[in-house]
């Protein structure tokens, strides 16, 4: 679809910023056009747990401001900044969620809006100072060094309400610094930093999907007994001690066909309102993986920046990629207008449908052929033939290291397996 043809999301979602940045204008001021100052800002969002800190940088390219959000190595470019006299918007890529704000000389004051499930949105206050490059403790403020060297693999279990399950965090400590990641059975936390003062561990991070942030206290038998925060409406337990076995066990294979199933099958909309489904002459004799994803979802952006690449190289060879998003919004415009996002992010040429709403139990309605759906995202592989050879659930993405690289190595030699195989006769 041609960009201009294109609805444009925030005219649907967010109609009251439209009316704030036409009055903004009023005086002259929009005849001012003051950028952040580029360099390091020290960013803060407030959750019921206390201060998110991420570090924030503004640059200048080619005469245009570009903000980068950091946690600890991990850096996301934001590049759809605008500047409307005092006002900032910076839009996260690939998302709907954005930061609205005013600059006042060396600060920024103003909301994250988070898009919630069918399209409500989150409201989060964040502000943010020029020239702070610390995290949770000023420089000089420490109250302790660091009693412990938290580095190595640790055996969490996280509690929500009555629903217990595993986890494990991968920790990198230097002098008080501790930088990781979290790892459950359906996927992972993204890179996270924070420090150790004295016993107590604080981590944050902010990529533009993700709000987190972890307290937790090393007591004297080495355990980690801490909450966990994401975003404004959900917290949890967790608890844990150092385990260089921890295992989550063959997590990735909740998801199966039903007894007496053998293939998917399906009808959805692509962006342009057109019914798609396997059955296909496009898809005829390739081989095919099937993503269960939504835009919404960051373990679905790490997901589709490793299917992009693996679509481009071997398209030649028969391989084709189907996504089924289930996106926040129900109505079907707003939906592709935040598929279109997800799309240019990650430089997209494979098919992508509407397929649902971002619940669990809706996308288990929509394929009746599976057990259920158990997490975004679940990847389908398909032969030639058009049956479904196996299934994995929940993805590792980059900031788990070697977990990722052997999940890239799975995925890579599945798909040359069955690319391998041959093409059944007509």
């Amino acid at each position: 679809m041609p960009s201009h043809a294109r609805l444009t999301l925030s005219a649907l979602v967010f109609p009251g910023l439209l009316a704030i940045g036409i009055a903004g204008c009023a005086g002259g001021d929009a005849e001012r056009k003051e950028t952040p100052r580029p360099g390091v800002w020290r960013a803060v969002l407030q959750v019921p747990g206390g201060e998110v800190p991420f570090s924030l940088e503004f640059e200048n390219r080619q005469g245009k401001p570009i903000a980068i959000l950091v946690n600890g190595s991990d850096r996301v470019e934001v590049t759809e900044v605008s500047v409307e006299g005092e006002r900032v918007v910076l839009r996260m890529p690939g998302y709907e969620n954005r930061i609205d704000a005013v600059l006042q000389d060396d600060r920024l004051e103003g909301t994250l809006t988070m898009i919630k499930a069918r399209g409500n949105p989150q409201l989060i206050p964040f502000s943010a100072v020029h020239g702070q490059d610390w995290r949770f403790s000023a420089p000089g403020s420490a109250p302790a060094p660091a009693q412990a060297d938290l580095s190595g693999r640790w055996a969490l279990e996280f509690v929500d309400g009555d629903k217990r399950y595993p986890a494990i965090a991968e920790l990198n400590q230097q002098d008080s610094i501790v930088t990781g990641t979290v790892m459950t059975p359906t996927g992972d936390h993204g890179l996270v930093a924070g420090e150790l003062l004295g016993n107590q561990l604080r981590l944050s991070k902010f990529d533009g999907g993700h709000v987190f942030l972890y307290h937790a206290e090393l007591t004297t038998d080495g355990r980690l007994n801490g909450r966990f925060w994401s975003g404004t409406a959900h917290t949890e337990a967790f608890s844990g001690q150092r385990d260089a076995n921890a295992s989550l066990g063959d997590s990735g294979s909740m998801t199966a066909l039903k007894a007496g199933n053998e293939r998917l099958d399906f009808s959805f909309p692509d962006l342009g309102g057109s019914s798609i489904s396997l059955s296909n002459a496009f898809f005829r004799n390739k081989v095919i993986v099937v993503a269960l994803a939504g835009s919404w979802c960051p373990n679905c952006h790490d997901e589709a920046a490793l299917l992009a690449d693996m679509h481009r190289r071997k398209r030649p060879q028969g391989f084709e990629v189907v996504s089924l998003m289930f996106e926040h919004f129900g109505d079907f415009p707003a939906a592709a207008e935040a598929v279109y996002r997800f799309r240019d992010r990650h430089k997209i040429e494979y098919t992508t449908l509407i397929a649902g709403i971002s619940d669990k139990d809706d996308a288990a309605s929509r394929l009746p052929q599976l057990n259920g759906v158990f997490a975004f995202p679940t990847t389908i592989f398909i032969d030639r033939s058009g049956k479904v050879r196996k299934i994995h659930t929940g993805f590792s993405g980059p900031a788990t290291g070697v977990h990722y690289d052997k999940l890239v190595s799975e995925f890579e030699s599945t798909i040359d397996a069955l690319l391998a195989e041959p093409t059944p006769r007509s």
